[in-house]
């Protein structure tokens, strides 16, 4: 062939590699063609050497030690991997017999290539069956299985001669060599072949295309060869040291699949401490010696370190060994004796823990990965300590839990979670066994250095509910604890605790009792001062001490009589008190019980109350000041300042703001339960993503932007940190406790929520500062907020915060409103009807209204209509804009309203006098009745009582708290009896 070609020849096999024969080449490879075909050719008569042998060893070896007996144990456990043997050989059979037919089929066709062939388009199938294969071989090897049938060695003498010449060898070998070889020599002999052909094809095709156009075949072979050699040693090398073990030793040891790889008695080295005297090494295990005792480490959770040094010769560097509850030093006098068992030891762990051995089983030439020291292990505790008897199960490093995983004790108990060098550090469920059969106390907590820290949902196994803090695996801070409503007594309890115990201040309700207590608590006990609340309406206000009541109280009847004295522990009067009766007559004395009457009493009677005394002492207040607002929750507010103080950082917004976990009872039976996953979010709650947005958000504008989008969304721990107060809230003031003697209470306490959310905020902006690296600003880049110059008292809890919280808050706290206005309201009411009763004209001239100011001339009128009879036409704008203030929930903008109701009312009567016109205090009040009463508000007084109590401090004496004083001197004058009793003339 001319340059020329040899050159085409090269170029399209570079185009086509790894093509070599068929249509895909030209025909100028012809040389090409003929070497392929050759080698095909050998490589067909190498398979069918193979099958031919493969039938061989089948029915003359195979067969024959399948029917041996097997009914001594040995021969049991013989058979066992008889059998598997049996199942991989026939696995190595039909694999070759596939690969044969497919060559031979595609030879015959003229249509190959080298990526046709069989074992290189299944190259994982075709190394799996022949590493298996010899696995097994090997396995049987080990135990002596060889040597077993061996025995029999009469009916071998029959078929000695064609073993013989299917191993070719001449000499005489005893009989347990010979069947070894049977299985082995056949299969090794195919695999030189192959290697050797494609060998000498790789060359020849070298010398004429310059390309390693069959060398993965050709690695595959060599790798397969070399790992048959290595096994063959290591099992030798395994089985000679059963022999030369002790029955017992060998009995421990033994398993058909460990193989040695190093025995300090070959390669000298010994553990510093003397207690052991040999040191063996396979591939699953590390073995320590010592006369007949036997210590054993799974590699999986073995860890080395080779920086350690001896305190004896701090420049004599030894080897360290970590497992998870002991830790060895091993030396050797020879450097490299301790280079090489530093070499295995590390391949052997990596492969441990990889779950298989390399290919071949040293890895090629300069592989060498040292184990990862984060890994999967699985490992039982032997000794004292909280681990005792556990089995963990999940990620180790350097011999500790480490990393997600799971605990599992023998009685039951279930940790499963995160940990952190060697401890639970995060988030876990752990499941306790209960003295109940078959039921579980479930923890769902935060830990921090192996105890309960931090924010926790517990699920007792008398289904009670614990939703709050720990402190070193006690319930500490903020909890709420709640009873089933299968309880013979249910109830829950919202508040603090300490160690385990129900103490400071705390809301306790019993459903069936129909009963609510708000106070303070002390060792599970009411401990100081306290409220208590029924369904009838009474209320109490005392001292208890050990849930016994002691000293002078107030009691508050159904009645609305009251009594200021002294009491009994079971709420009985008795000693000296005052007593004020519904009518306002009052009872000063002594009282006692009488066994057979009841209550009596000594003491003088007065008759001469007044009735605005009388509504005052029914609307009487409690819990004002023996509860300051700021000392109420402070379990929740430190939570939030701790987090603020860590730098808010991610891993820990859990722990200190809480978290949703779905509960059921079915779902703690299942051991997936341990594994629960958190619900996933539309919204990212990175608190990153959350530091870098409120640095974003500058000015008025900006921070209201951004607090809107905070509350409403559910990861953020604004949100967090508000509905956990939203549920304090509903457990002191809602259901039974929406009771007007609680109204000043629940006041001040919303108000002082927006206070530290406001607080707060201030102190995320500053941390998000620094974190970014920005200048901290609210306005102007001031940052002293106490300023009360004009630009930053307008930035406060009430005009920021207040508004965004309220709707949260507004039915329950204006519930309250309600009930307290509520006879006030009626008596409005009635004036409101009385006057809706009057045509307009007839209410302007009632309420002395000057005609000069009537604005009739804007009212249009039909043919049949005339002033004297037009309802709700005058002052119709203003009308309308009043009504607006039962549609917002903020009081600055309900202000705004009512400020904005006065300019209309002064619009129209400009308009009225054909100039502007400001109206006096004399004519506006009119007006504004005139106003009020077609508005037809009908819980007015809860409106401007809430208004007033929660307005910004900021409008006291201003433009704000005139309107809103001319709106309830209006109020105060529908009510007046004059109006209510007010007759409307006939039309």
């Amino acid at each position: 062939m001319s340059k020329s070609n040899i050159s085409v020849t090269r170029r399209l096999a570079r185009r086509h590699v790894p093509s070599l024969m068929g249509t895909r080449l030209s025909l100028d490879s012809s040389i090409i063609k003929d070497i392929f075909r050759k080698s095909v050719e050998s490589l067909l008569l190498n398979y069918e050497e193979f099958l031919a042998a493969l039938s061989k060893m089948n029915s003359l070896v195979l067969n024959t030690l399948l029917q041996a007996d097997a009914d001594d144990p040995v021969g049991k456990e013989h058979l066992k991997l008889l059998l598997i043997l049996n199942e991989k050989f026939h696995t190595l059979w039909d694999l070759t017999t596939t690969g044969y037919n497919t060559l031979k089929q595609d030879y015959d066709n003229s249509s190959l290539d080298v990526q046709d062939f069989y074992f290189i388009q299944n190259e994982n199938i075709f190394l799996t069956g022949y590493t298996q294969y010899f696995v097994a071989v090997t396995n049987y090897m080990v135990v002596k299985g060889f040597d077993r049938a061996a025995k029999n060695s009469s009916h071998w003498k029959t078929y000695k001669k064609n073993l013989k010449q299917l191993v070719r060898e001449s000499n005489e070998i005893p009989t347990a060599i010979l069947l070894l070889r049977v299985f082995t020599d056949p299969v090794k002999h195919y695999v030189e072949q192959c290697s050797l052909i494609f060998s000498q094809l790789n060359r020849t095709l070298l010398e004429v295309t310059e390309e390693e156009l069959v060398t993965d075949s050709l690695n595959m072979f060599v790798k397969l060869k070399t790992y048959i050699s290595q096994s063959l040693d290591e099992a030798s090398l395994t089985k000679s040291l059963w022999n030369s073990l002790s029955n017992r030793l060998t009995y421990a040891l033994c398993i058909a699949e460990r193989r040695l790889q190093e025995d300090s008695r070959n390669i000298p080295i010994a553990v510093t401490t003397g207690r052991y005297d040999r040191v063996l090494l396979f591939d699953d295990v590390l073995v320590f010696l010592q006369g007949n005792e036997v210590h054993r480490f799974d590699l999986q959770t073995v860890w080395l370190d080779s920086t350690a040094k001896q305190k004896s010769d701090p420049n004599n560097l030894v080897l360290r060994i970590i497992t998870p509850e002991e830790e060895f030093f091993i030396s050797a006098k020879d450097p490299q004796h301790q280079v090489l068992w530093l070499w295995k030891l590390n391949q052997l762990i990596r492969q441990r823990v990889n779950g298989n051995r390399d290919l071949p089983l040293w890895g090629g030439t300069g592989e060498a990965n040292d184990p990862p020291t984060c890994r999967l292990c699985t490992y039982t505790y032997k000794n004292d300590g909280r681990f005792k008897n556990a089995v963990y199960e999940g990620e180790m490093s350097w011999g500790k839990p480490h990393g997600k995983g799971r605990l599992k004790w023998p009685d039951g108990r279930n940790h499963a979670g995160d940990f952190k060098f060697g401890q639970e550090n995060g988030f876990g469920v752990c499941l306790m066994p209960n003295s109940s059969e078959d039921q579980y106390d479930c923890y769902k907590c935060h830990w921090r250095d192996g105890a309960m820290q931090g924010y926790g949902i517990c699920e007792y196994a008398d289904e009670f509910v614990y939703k709050g803090y720990f402190k070193d695996n006690m319930r500490h801070g903020f909890g709420i604890l709640e009873s089933p409503v299968t309880n013979t007594n249910p109830y829950k309890y919202t508040g603090n605790w300490e160690c385990d115990k129900k103490s400071g201040y705390g809301i306790w309700e019993s459903t069936d009792r129909g009963e609510r207590y708000i106070g303070m608590w002390q060792d599970n006990q009411r401990h100081g001062p306290g409220v208590v609340l029924t369904h009838s309406g009474a209320c109490y206000q005392g001292v208890f001490n050990s849930n016994k009541l002691v000293g002078t109280g107030i009691l508050l009847s159904e009645d609305n009589t009251v009594y200021e004295g002294e009491f009994t522990e079971e709420l009985i009067l008795a000693g000296k008190g005052k007593l004020t009766l519904s009518n306002g007559f009052t009872l000063v004395g002594t009282f006692y019980k009488n066994t057979t009457s009841g209550v009596q009493t000594q003491g003088i009677l007065h008759t001469s109350c007044k009735q605005q005394d009388e509504t005052q002492q029914n609307k009487l207040q409690f819990g004002v000041g023996i509860f300051p607002v700021e000392t109420r929750w402070q379990g929740i507010y430190e939570q939030f300042q701790k987090f603020l103080e860590s730098g808010c950082k991610g891993e820990t917004e859990e722990a200190f703001l809480g978290f949703h976990v779905r509960s059921s009872k079915k779902m703690q039976k299942s051991q997936d339960y341990l594994y629960c996953e958190r619900a996933t979010e539309e919204i990212s709650g990175r608190i990153e993503d959350i530091m870098k947005d409120i640095s974003l958000h500058q000015g008025r504008e900006g921070i209201q932007c951004y607090l809107e989008k905070a509350f409403n969304s559910s990861r953020h721990p604004f949100k967090k940190l508000l509905k956990i107060l939203a549920v304090v809230f509903q457990a002191a003031y809602s259901g039974i406790g929406a009771n007007l003697h609680l109204l000043t209470m629940a006041q001040e306490e919303i108000k002082y929520y927006a206070k530290r959310i406001w607080e707060f905020y201030r102190d995320l902006m500053r941390t998000a500062a620094q974190q970014t690296g920005q200048t901290f600003s609210i306005v102007n880049n001031n940052i002293d907020y106490d300023d009360e110059d004009e630009e930053t008292r307008d930035l406060n809890s009430y005009t920021l915060i207040l508004p965004l919280i309220l709707p949260r808050f507004h039915p329950d706290l204006f519930m309250l409103h309600m009930l307290y206005y509520q006879e006030e309201d009626a008596l409005y009411w009635q004036g409101i009807v009385r006057l809706g009763l009057l045509t307009d004209t007839k209410l302007l001239e009632f309420l002395d209204v000057q005609k000069s100011l009537w604005p009739l001339r804007d009212v249009k009128l039909t043919s049949n209509q005339r002033f004297s009879i037009i309802r709700h036409k005058c002052f119709h704008s203003a009308t309308e804009c009043l009504q607006k203030i039962i549609s917002t929930m903020d009081p600055s903008e309900k202000l705004q309203i009512i400020l904005k109701t006065l300019e209309e009312i002064e619009k129209t009567v400009s308009r009225v006098m054909e100039k502007d016109y400001k109206l006096p205090m004399d004519d506006l009040l009119p007006l504004l009745i005139y106003v009020v009463s077609r508005a037809e508000i009908q819980h007015l007084g809860a409106e401007i009582h809430f208004i007033r109590g929660l307005m910004d401090p900021h409008n006291m004496g201003g433009i704000y708290d005139f309107s809103l004083t001319a709106l309830e001197a209006c109020y105060e004058h529908i009510k007046k009896e004059e109006v209510r009793h007010y007759k409307a003339p006939a039309l």
